[in-house]
């Protein structure tokens, strides 16, 4: 039979899982009539809300005579390294761009790790049926891009397929007039450009794991491409650790995908991607071997997190009123779990606390975490996102990214001086009829609370991307916290129209009438740069029958909901986000508001001896 493994890799929204829908309706997977919802593969709650791909996923169909066997990308950079160990499964990659925006941050990463691993690449012009596009400045933005990542000449003779995803049509010619129904134009290049999986039928069994999965009947799960050989269930194999070491198991299962179904095979052949259990602690970049001939293949490289929080059992005073899973014991196991499906993750236990040390590859990578653990039921609270510093050569380095920015023009001058302030370098500016695009390098630490005032100066219409560059020599500056001060609640109980009446001239508020407040409690932003103590659970003293309804005619301005990556994002460093099944709410490290204000005044005693 003949296979073609592909990967589908693109920046963020460019519309990776929408495209393998239509394949899988092209290539007949659906019957004729038959209802489908969108984004197939995107099966995860998470990932349908936000409208993004979180974990890669594979899945196989025929077309004619071929076997395809397509693997979907996350296309957001905190999860860029699942997209560098899947160059390692396939044998060609479908990069999509937008026909409007054009190549972006994450398109250079994901092409940059294709060019690394040799990889025959395909452009797909996707979004061809949005207005304003501009197809010949996009074609020369992808093949300046190719250049300037070092492309070989072969692989800058790359093949285009102009297509819409969402109107699932396709077509060889830049002109949107011959779209045709269908994507027989993009298999037809896939069959003729894609090689065949360099794969040997014969000889002793050789596959190295790029994915992990976790199962709670069968644990871990390893999947990768078989390079050579064959595998069937109950065989014995071995392992070649990371480390050099070796180990035999019994292979307990093996699984293909069909469609959007894993489903368990007897075997699986030289080219087959597949996922196989039988070994509790299987790792990224392990080969799995004959017993007889031990030969591992080149390691893989794993990116390392560069961000990091401290998780711990919640403290507040509501703790315990929400969540089913509280205790220590229960998120450490939680956070093992995770630690055994997502190789990007780490955790460290902190010595004499109920308190873990999470590192990740970026601020989604960890609120998804959060948000997982938080509908599952867990209570929790969470420190501000720091970035690891690092020691190179004896020398303190920090991670600095690309950032783009597309902006409209009025609002161009507003965002470079707050991102001015940030320690950030600009590099490029181009500047078209309704928007400016800014290029800048960027210390980690300088995004951290950023997306929010970015969104605020843009009143929403501004568009972020940033990826990791490299470590550079850190710069001790006070980037990163929050410039302006918070209004937090002094008493515990119900909050009041009356009160808040009284007190939102003071800033914004973050709550409403009615909402529980503890002391030491977030409530709303203060309109100057220092916190400011206020009571929201005051209640009007009731002295006549004609005051006792003054409070139904209070008209209180709407106050500013924020979401869990909004309070992420939000909080300083003394600082906490309270995360229960049912909400999460800002606070201080010292809740008591006289013991805050003497820790307080001796910070800024210390500063100022400094």
């Amino acid at each position: 039979m003949k296979t073609r493994n592909i990967a589908i890799i693109a920046h963020v929204d460019h519309g990776k899982t929408t495209l393998v829908d239509q394949l899988l309706k092209t290539a007949g997977f659906f019957r004729n009539g038959e209802e489908v919802q969108d984004r197939l593969l995107d099966t995860n709650d998470l990932e349908r809300e936000r409208g993004i791909t979180i974990l890669s996923k594979t899945t196989t169909f025929m077309y004619h005579d071929y076997k395809i066997n397509i693997v979907d990308t996350p296309g957001h950079a905190d999860f860029g390294g699942e997209v560098e160990r899947i160059m390692h499964m396939v044998d060609g990659v479908l990069l999509l761009v937008d026909a409007f925006e054009g190549t972006m941050p994450q398109t250079r990463f994901v092409l940059k790790k294709a060019l690394e691993a040799g990889i025959k690449p395909i452009v797909v012009i996707n979004k061809v049926d949005r207005p304003n596009i501009n197809i010949p400045q996009v074609l020369d933005d992808v093949l300046n891009l190719f250049i300037e990542l070092g492309a070989s000449d072969d692989l800058l003779d790359f093949k285009v397929v102009y297509t819409s995803a969402v109107k699932g049509t396709s077509s060889l010619d830049p002109d949107i007039s011959t779209q045709v129904e269908g994507m027989d134009c993009l298999f037809q290049t896939i069959i003729d450009e894609i090689p065949e999986p360099k794969a040997e039928e014969e000889g002793p069994l050789q596959m190295q794991i790029a994915l992990l999965d976790y199962n709670y009947f069968v644990g871990r799960i390893g999947i990768g491409t078989i390079t050579r050989g064959h595998l069937h269930v109950n065989d014995l194999v071995v392992v070649s650790r990371n480390d050099g070491s070796t180990k035999q198991f019994r292979v307990l299962k093996l699984f293909v995908t069909q469609g959007i179904k894993r489903i368990e095979v007897e075997e699986a052949h030289a080219g087959d991607i597949i996922a196989i259990a039988g070994l509790s602690d299987i790792n990224v970049g392990e080969t799995i071997c004959a017993t007889d001939f031990i030969e591992p293949l080149p390691p893989i490289r794993l990116d390392e997190p560069t961000l990091q929080m401290n998780f711990g059992v919640n403290t507040s005073p509501f703790a315990g009123k929400d969540g089913k899973f509280l205790t220590a014991r229960q998120i450490e196991e939680r956070l093992y779990r995770e630690v055994q499906r997502d190789v990007a993750l780490r955790v460290e236990r902190v010595s004499g606390a109920e308190e873990w040390i999470v590192s990740g590859r970026g601020e989604l990578h960890l609120s998804i975490l959060l948000e997982n653990m938080r509908r599952e039921g867990y209570e929790l609270q969470v420190s501000k996102p720091q970035v690891i510093i690092k020691e190179i050569d004896g020398v303190k380095c920090e991670p600095y990214e690309d950032l783009m920015i597309d902006v409209p023009n009025e609002y161009v001058g507003d965002v470079m001086k707050v991102i001015g302030e940030r320690q950030s370098q600009l590099v490029d500016m181009e500047a078209s009829e309704t928007t400016t695009r800014l290029d800048y390098i960027i210390p980690s630490r300088g995004l951290l609370g950023f997306t929010t005032d970015f969104l605020t100066l843009t009143k929403g219409y501004g568009i972020i991307s940033h990826v990791f560059k490299e470590y550079r020599p850190y710069k001790k500056t006070d980037i990163g916290e929050r410039q302006i001060g918070v209004l937090v609640a002094t008493e515990t109980g119900r909050a009041t129209p009356y009160a808040i009446e009284h007190v939102e001239d003071r800033g914004t508020m973050f709550i409403e009438p009615t909402t529980d407040v503890y002391e030491g409690m977030i409530v709303g932003e203060h309109r100057y740069d220092f916190d400011l103590a206020v009571n929201v659970v005051t209640k009007k003293n009731l002295t006549n029958v004609r005051s006792s309804t003054k409070d139904l005619t209070v008209v209180l301005k709407s106050p500013r909901l924020m979401s869990l990556e909004a309070c992420l994002d939000y909080i300083n460093s003394d600082e906490l986000v309270e995360i229960t099944p049912t909400t999460y709410r800002m606070r201080k490290k010292i809740l008591n508001t006289s013991e805050r204000k003497k820790f307080d005044a001796h910070q800024k005693m210390d500063k100022e001896e400094e």
